[in-house]
């Protein structure tokens, strides 16, 4: 990399059971075979990406009382799967999504800072909330959990957890591990003390990541997290959400570099731009089949809407804001004003209801040749809409293949990407600070 570009940040995210993997394309494998993780990380490795991801859901989503389609085969536990990813790979950040809402920090943080022991400095934790009641049925507590109070609990679990990981001395001689102390934490959420089973861990604390984009999902990334996954799709809103998010650090006392903005992001590669695009609308097409472009409505409008025509216009009734059709997914925070937006926007371009899905619910794609698609990723970062992207393929696990083949040497010749891991650790990659140790 060459000093007068900033580097790149690259993950890959091992895409399980969404709408953006193809299912039907014949290349599209398991999704719990362990080979599966397997290929996908040793390729993320090989292109020299910071980590790969996780997502985890704790319960199967229904959708009208059916399960949904894209979980019936199930979805095994992340940090189980990236503690076998940890002896096949040697610089490779594994990140583990993990719910502050129906877990407890003594034993989280153990579980996180065992695999941090494991993979000598390479755990990260992608914190998620829940005031989900349908997947608080699966835990003892329920659906205890108010949705206002979601980031309350979460912000405390993530400063107990630093309290249990700082409460070991650092190594020392004559102490390869340090020494245990007692911990004691009395607050709101949690009371707890005792002493912590496991030293500190090679890089201090396992990296935070944060999802949220809520104003206080925002203020918890500030104050709390080192990666942000964001889901802005244009250079003008990324560039907005990056002001805003490392404009809010100082009040922390953190600098921008303390903070890294990671969107979740697809790629379409082709021989040429045109040919690209075309692949694009095919793949586009593949995802949202007309069955599939009725359930997203019907998320939306959490009405049954299976009489409708997928090739016909948009639902003249309004959304049911109370509706329990569809459980287990992330809620459409305004269903009347998406209802009303994609009603634009169907009337404005003449759009069927599979279109105007197609249309709306994609992720920001990265569409081209290599060379379009290295320019623009580095565009975006170079111009502050983002310091790097966590890459969602649609096929699994081979998808990332022509993108560490054809996209990361480019981004390597414009020295923005590295050609060798530097560090050891996750932090390193990331170009984070080590944590200062409290207590």
């Amino acid at each position: 990399m060459t000093a007068d570009r900033k580097p790149i940040h690259l993950a890959a995210h091992f895409p399980g059971v969404n709408s953006t993997t193809v299912w039907t394309d014949p290349r599209s494998g398991s999704q719990i075979d362990f080979s599966s993780f397997e290929k996908l990380a040793r390729t993320a490795e090989r292109g020299k990406f910071d980590f790969f991801f996780l997502a985890e859901g704790l319960r199967l989503r229904e959708h009208n009382g059916l399960i949904h389609d894209l979980d019936v085969v199930g979805r095994p536990e992340s940090l189980t799967v990236l503690s076998a990813l940890a002896a096949v790979t040697d610089r490779l950040g594994l990140a583990a999504t993990v719910n502050a809402t129906f877990n407890e920090p003594y034993e989280l943080a153990r579980r996180l800072a065992t695999l941090d022991h494991l993979s000598a400095g390479r755990a990260a934790w992608n914190v998620v909330t829940s005031s989900d009641a349908f997947t608080g049925e699966n835990f003892r507590r329920g659906g205890y959990l108010d949705r206002a109070d979601r980031y309350t609990r979460a912000a405390e679990f993530v400063a107990t957890a630093r309290e249990l990981w700082d409460s070991w001395t650092p190594a020392a001689p004559g102490s390869p591990y340090g020494t245990s102390r007692p911990f004691a934490h009395s607050g709101p959420q949690f009371g707890i003390e005792g002493e912590f089973t496991v030293p500190r861990s090679p890089q201090g604390h396992p990296v935070v990541i944060q999802a949220g984009d809520s104003d206080e999902g925002r203020e918890f990334a500030a104050s709390a997290a080192d990666v942000v996954f964001s889901r802005h799709g244009t250079l003008e809103e990324g560039r907005a959400f990056h002001t805003d998010i490392k404009a809010r650090l100082a009040k922390y006392g953190r600098r921008p570099a303390d903070l890294k903005i990671m969107p979740g992001v697809t790629f379409v590669l082709g021989d040429s731009d045109a040919e690209a695009q075309e692949r694009a609308a095919e793949i586009r097409r593949q995802q949202i089949s007309p069955q599939n472009a009725i359930l997203a409505l019907e998320r939306v409008w959490g009405r049954d809407l299976s009489a409708y025509d997928p090739d016909g216009p948009l639902p003249r009734t309004d959304p049911d804001p109370d509706s329990g059709l569809v459980q287990g997914r992330v809620r459409v925070a305004d269903p009347l004003a998406v209802a009303a937006k994609w009603r634009a926007l169907s009337e404005a371009k003449g759009l069927s209801i599979r279109q105007t899905v197609i249309e709306t619910t994609a992720r920001q794609s990265f569409i081209g040749t290599p060379e379009t698609v290295a320019e623009a990723l580095d565009t975006f970062v170079q111009t502050d809409a983002a310091d790097g992207f966590i890459l969602i393929p649609h096929l699994t696990p081979g998808g990332l293949d022509d993108f560490v083949e054809l996209v990361v040497p480019l981004l390597q010749e414009r020295g923005a990407f590295r050609t060798e891991y530097e560090g050891e650790t996750l932090r390193s990659h990331l170009g984070l600070p080590d944590p200062a140790q409290k207590g």
